[in-house]
């Protein structure tokens, strides 16, 4: 098996831990240890660590002896020193300011009870969650405009924000007001949810208490009184002393995932502490609280760094993640710091490993095929740990991205959007060069990138459909040429009440007939981290090969499904060989793709995409095609791939208890 030289590292760390006379071994000696290390974690799938890097390196008493106090760590200038401002901002300071002048008009639109009520009626998120973040952007935009220029052309319409924000019931979503213990969708006055949403604001909104609250008591100090009073009410004494969520772990018996909630969450709490805490015991108790919690979210990831909610969530995981840690090390004067930690780098640099080229990522799980990172965020996670691969590939992306713009901005993370603007002038010139390794392998989560000099790629997976954001996707595939996906995952969906309730798997991209995957015996994966992979394998820097029995029920009588694919210098090959008890129905083999496919030549299937043209070659003598328009008008779906995807399934013409099957995929 062939892995990742970082892995490898964090492993040999690790071990050399219990171990301290193994850095005296020879090269050969710690290849062979971490080989049998792999091969064990390889089989244990979910295990969990107990490292609490955090807490090891303070306790809650040596905390408060290290915090810094009254926000002298901040590294910010302060609003009046305009001089400062100045200087940060040369060079992008007009294009802020211009995007806050586009919302001096805006108008707070009015979020209605029934649309909080449309979540419980039809499941519709989007009638809720579309005003609420056009207001947001507004008023970060309007926020930094005004930090930027320093003239107090924003503030009125700020107040009339802050006030907004103040008057509403509650600062979460419809999806998530239902946590409440009334279990409805309409938002108790009486209880504060704290989700990711209200998080975002508690975090927005103490900032601009931060900056600006001595302008605002120039005018009114009723504003930063009232300002104060509601994120003190709703953040810092709701993550204090309310009910807890499933995201704020206190303590972890193995039994069930750890997910982004964690990590964002508790990033905006440990920010709001930090900027408004009234004393140094509430300010060290709630550091603390954050760093349990935090502790807890770090052992629980796996050390390959891979995110089993796919990269569309590594953003809000190992994203939050290093918010967090930059947090932290500010807050206590550079004394806790764990970016040296290899787990962390991994973690990091799984966002440059899964990026194929020209805006198109390897979507797993909950992921949209096309997705924009924010460069400024991956190049300050890559210069903490040290990660040139994350650098360059930042610089490279901050180039394909910008388009003209100063910085990408986040309509929900202030915090980054000033780090970003404070060091655009560093970021401007890192080198855009960086080397694509062309096998990366995440032994522990069973993921695989394999790439070749002819401009084709391979993703493909193995893992359990118990993941976080899961996708019954057991050993499915993604097939690239030149960067054009041409067999794909669909991804994500957009959201809605279903998407998470008892009915997810009834939603086709979420099953395992639309991936790349066979039906066996006319079954398919069913959910759950009993249904996984076994017998996890890479050879020789070009072969993944896994047994998918085990994602499918016992009714399949499935005894194995070995299925391996391999990407020659100029071709694709799938190869399936299998078992089954008491066989009743013929096998089926799907392939997910998109644009023209023509079946008029039997056992050929030619398919192009943007210009792309790819041969599906198959035994025709075995084995019967056809193909199937998928049609939706999903707005995620549709950004991505139009009005429609095309699923070509191949049936068995013999129904067989023991055999193989071939496909070979060339470019033409």
């Amino acid at each position: 098996m062939n892995y990742n030289p970082t892995v490898l590292t964090l492993l040999l760390e690790r071990v050399s831990a219990f171990f301290p006379t193994l850095h005296t071994c020879n090269i050969m000696t710690k290849q062979i240890l971490s080989a049998i290390i792999l091969l064990t974690i390889s089989l244990q799938l979910s295990a969990y660590t107990e490292r609490n890097l955090l807490r090891s390196q303070a306790d809650e008493k040596t905390l408060r002896q290290i915090l810094v106090p009254n926000q002298q760590w901040v590294p910010f200038p302060a609003y009046s020193n305009r001089a400062a401002w100045d200087e940060m901002t040369d060079g992008i300071k007009q294009q802020i300011v211009e995007r806050g002048e586009q919302y001096l008009q805006h108008e707070w639109v009015k979020i209605t009870a029934t649309n909080y009520l449309d979540f419980e009626r039809s499941g519709n998120r989007w009638v809720m969650e579309q005003p609420y973040l056009l207001n947001r952007a507004a008023f970060v935009e309007l926020l930094q405009a005004e930090l930027v220029e320093g003239k107090g052309r924003f503030l009125d319409k700020l107040i009339d924000g802050v006030f907004y924000y103040c008057e509403m019931t509650t600062w979460s979503f419809s999806a998530h007001t239902v946590k409440q213990p009334s279990g409805r969708a309409l938002p108790q006055r009486d209880i504060d949810v704290f989700d990711l949403y209200a998080g975002d604001m508690g975090t927005l909104l103490s900032w601009t208490y931060y900056f600006l609250h001595d302008s605002f008591d120039k005018i009114d100090p009723e504003i930063s009184r009232r300002l104060r009073y509601e994120i003190k009410h709703r953040i810092i004494d709701t993550y204090l002393n309310g009910p807890k969520l499933g995201w704020q772990v206190e303590s972890f018996n193995g039994k069930r995932n750890i997910s982004n909630w964690t990590a964002w969450c508790t990033f905006n709490a440990l920010t709001t502490f930090m900027l408004m805490a009234d004393d140094m015991e509430t300010y060290a108790r709630g550091v603390y609280a954050t760093m349990t919690t935090m502790d807890f979210f770090i052992n629980y990831n796996r050390m390959d760094g891979a995110c089993d909610e796919g990269p569309r969530y590594w953003n809000d995981s190992a994203g939050k993640l290093y918010d967090y840690l930059q947090m932290l090390y500010y807050a206590t004067g550079g004394r806790i710091d764990i970016f040296a930690d290899t787990q962390i780098r991994n973690m990091g640099e799984y966002i440059s490993n899964t990026y194929v080229g020209d805006g198109w990522i390897v979507n797993f799980a909950d992921a949209s095929a096309r997705a924009a990172s924010n460069p400024s965020h991956v190049y300050r996670y890559g210069k903490a740990v040290g990660s040139q691969l994350m650098m360059s590939h930042a610089a490279y992306l901050r180039q394909q991205q910008l388009q003209g713009k100063a910085v990408m901005q986040e309509t929900d993370n202030i915090t980054r959007n000033i780090e970003a603007i404070r060091c655009h002038k560093e970021f401007a010139q890192a080198s855009t060069q960086y080397d694509v390794n062309p096998c990366v392998v995440y032994p522990e989560t069973q993921v695989c990138y394999i790439r070749n000099t002819k401009g084709q790629m391979l993703a493909a997976k193995g893992g359990t459909n118990g993941e976080n954001h899961n996708h019954n996707d057991v050993g499915s595939f993604i097939y690239y040429q030149h960067c054009m996906p041409i067999f794909i995952d669909a991804g994500v969906v957009g959201y809605t009440r279903q998407t998470f309730d008892g009915s997810r798997y009834s939603l086709w991209p979420m099953q395992s007939d639309y991936h790349n995957l066979p039906r066996i015996n006319g079954f398919s994966q069913r959910d759950g981290k009993q249904y996984k992979a076994t017998n996890f394998e890479v050879k020789g820097n070009r072969t993944f090969v896994v047994d998918i029995a085990k994602a499918y029920p016992k009714e399949a009588g499935a005894s194995s499904w070995l299925r391996s694919y391999t990407l020659h210098d100029n071709a694709f090959s799938i190869t399936d060989r299998f078992r089954i008890d008491n066989p009743q129905h013929p096998n089926e083999v799907n392939f997910l793709t998109w644009g023209s496919v023509d079946l008029s030549e039997p056992g050929k299937v030619t398919i192009e995409v943007n210009g792309q043209r790819t041969l599906l070659s198959y035994n025709a003598r075995q084995m019967e095609c056809r193909m199937e328009r998928i049609h939706f008008d999903d707005r995620k779906l549709t950004a991505v791939w139009g009005t429609e995807v095309i699923r070509i399934s191949f049936t068995a013409k013999q129904v067989v208890g023991k055999g193989s099957y071939t496909f070979r995929v060339v470019p033409l």
